[in-house]
């Protein structure tokens, strides 16, 4: 089988750089294991792609480019490979899409980590409880994140980046004053 290996890790933060957070967000991580799932089943790796930045959404530029290739049959691929399903999307909406335009391109899909293929009914099934899952986690998140940034604001401390004296506000910061302003 032909396979294209899909993998993605977010960004963390500025300024939050430590040892094991370099180690979490190494592509390699998911890489290594799914190559050697590759040799282990005699699956040819036409081609990887790898994303870095967070799977909240389906616009990344790595994965765009396979789903284009995918669709218009530039590649000659069998299935796509994932490590695990939220590092292919955080949505089960998003994760519902891209997997029906795979299968409208007869393209499989397969998460090694979790052991399911989606030719076989029991894959399917997996499949919707595990995208469920993928955008629970991504809510918790966004709920904890949220949460401390209020929590942050009513000690008084302001989050985000802090603007340096000598060179004043960043472009950013400015762009949200003049719209604070204007509305």
């Amino acid at each position: 089988m032909r396979i294209a290996i899909y993998a993605r890790v977010s960004k963390p933060p500025k300024g939050q750089l430590t040892e094991q957070a370099k180690r979490d967000q190494n592509p390699d991580v998911q890489l290594l294991p799914l190559q050697e799932w590759a040799a282990r089943e005699k699956h040819k790796i036409v081609d990887v792609y790898i994303d870095l930045q967070s799977g909240k959404n389906a616009q990344r530029p790595r994965l765009q480019r396979m789903m284009r290739e995918i669709e218009k049959g530039l590649r000659d691929i069998d299935a796509v490979v994932v490590w695990k399903l939220d590092r292919f999307g955080r949505s089960v909406r998003d994760l519902y899409n891209l997997v029906a335009k795979l299968q409208a391109a007869e393209v499989s899909f397969v998460s090694v980590s979790e052991g399911f293929d989606l030719r076989s009914s029991i894959g399917k099934a997996m499949f919707g409880m595990l995208a469920v899952f993928a955008e629970f986690e991504r809510n918790v998140i966004a709920e904890r994140t949220k949460a401390g940034l209020a929590l942050a604001r009513s000690e008084g401390r302001l989050p985000g980046p802090k603007i340096d004296p000598a060179k004043g506000p960043c472009r950013m910061t400015r762009w949200r004053q003049r719209q604070r302003e204007t509305a």
